[in-house]
């Protein structure tokens, strides 16, 4: 989850740091929320003006984040929204201090302190990644500690050259990589060959399919009775890169939708410690007011032979779409998607989906993921189901964050 600086808090924090700022020494962040129930790994966002206004001159190799036992924590600076140039070397063109907090059960607040630090910060483990994977037809791949997934580009849907022999398939669909193991593995696998990441070498495995289907989380624009869809993605950048969240971008060029013109772009919000990504859909079109979106999940997902038994639930109060799959040999495992904002569910021939309307420009905000029993961690129905409950919960809660600068 990501926690949530409001305009209120940040004209209160704005007097607070004016007031405090001669003298500074720490920037201190609370933390707050309602609900009873645990939130491990909940993300918390700091604009980098805020903590530049507190501690002048602040450089991110040179700055601690402690609890509030006085321990450092991992952090993450970011510049995905940077404030301006920096021509004299301030710190001032940063976009946001990132780091996280597990709230346990009944624990309704926490505080935290940044301080500028003679020694250097070290280099923190990497729970998120997302890169272009040119060497594998324009793949791209992310992840983060729990999960890793890929989505196809532009070189997978081009036809092979005479003579050649190449794979080809064209789809917007989400792939799925199930892990066993915290740290990163897309270029270990991607680096072991194709056949070797369809087989658990003690890692975990590529078996899930996705094929002309949506996958784990792709969108579609729904007419009531067909799903249109779009080629692989055109386009991607990378906008922030771990070690705390990978955030990044896929452009899908223009496709048909009954005569009208439909481009997407999607924004991925990945964060260590979560099964579902946050996902930000923007649909820019012409003509009508708005548009049906529909996201989905494969009807069919398992590997060949495996013959899963797929289950399906489905929750309209919070727009969760989510499956539990029993298969075989390799394991049971969930998807789901939650999407706010839907107002129905519906099948196509390939997909289970959940749809909303959208506006030209307005993104649509949803979550997508899964989990795999192999994984040690969420192995049975009833555990998938609680979890994408309460993630929805979380989603619809957001941590509160307060600023005051300290002496």
């Amino acid at each position: 989850m990501t926690s949530r600086y409001t305009p209120k808090l940040a004209a209160l924090s704005a007097l607070l740091l004016a007031a405090g700022l001669a003298n500074a020494a720490a920037l201190r962040v609370t933390l707050s929320h309602d609900l009873d129930s645990a939130r491990p790994s909940e993300t918390v966002t700091v604009p980098w003006k805020e903590v530049n206004a507190a501690l002048p001159g602040a450089l991110i190799q040179r700055i601690v984040v402690k609890d509030a036992g006085g321990k450092a924590v991992p952090f993450q600076v970011t510049n995905v929204a940077p404030q301006a140039k920096d021509p004299h070397n301030v710190g001032a063109a940063y976009g946001e201090l990132i780091f996280q907090h597990s709230f346990k059960a009944g624990e309704k607040s926490a505080t935290y302190t940044v301080e500028k630090s003679d020694a250097i910060a070290p280099v923190f483990p990497q729970q998120t990644t997302a890169r272009y994977i040119q060497e594998r037809l324009d793949d791209f791949g992310w992840e983060n500690d729990k999960l890793a997934h890929r989505t196809y580009g532009p070189a997978l849907m081009a036809p092979a050259a005479p003579g050649t022999v190449k794979e080809v398939l064209q789809t917007s669909g989400l792939d799925l990589w199930f892990k066993r193991v915290p740290y990163p593995v897309v270029d270990r696998w991607y680096n072991k060959g194709h056949d070797h990441y369809h087989k658990d070498e003690g890692e975990g495995m590529d078996f899930y399919n996705v094929g002309k289907s949506r996958g784990a989380g792709g969108t579609g624009v729904w007419d009531g009775k067909a799903l249109h869809i779009s080629a692989n993605y055109a386009g991607w950048k990378v906008l922030a890169n771990g070690p705390i969240r990978s955030i990044f971008e896929l452009r899908y060029d223009s496709w048909d939708v009954a005569g009208t013109s439909v481009t997407e772009v999607k924004r991925f919000t990945v964060d260590a410690g979560h099964q579902l990504d946050r996902i930000d859909s923007t649909f820019e079109f012409k003509g009508p007011a708005t548009l049906t979106v529909a996201v989905g999940l494969n009807k069919a997902p398992t590997d060949k032979g495996e013959n899963g038994v797929v289950d399906v639930k489905r929750d309209k109060s919070t727009g969760t779409l989510l499956q539990w799959i029993e298969q075989r040999s390799k394991g049971a495992f969930g998807t789901a998607v939650i999407l706010p904002s839907a107002q129905d569910f519906t099948d196509d021939a390939l997909n289970n989906l959940v749809f909303a309307q959208v506006k030209s420009g307005e993104p649509l905000r949803y979550y997508a993921g899964g989990a795999w029993s192999g994984a040690k961690e969420i192995t049975t129905a009833a555990q998938w189901q609680a979890y994408v409950a309460d993630f929805a919960k979380r989603a619809a809660n957001p941590v509160k964050i307060g600023l005051q600068t300290q002496p």
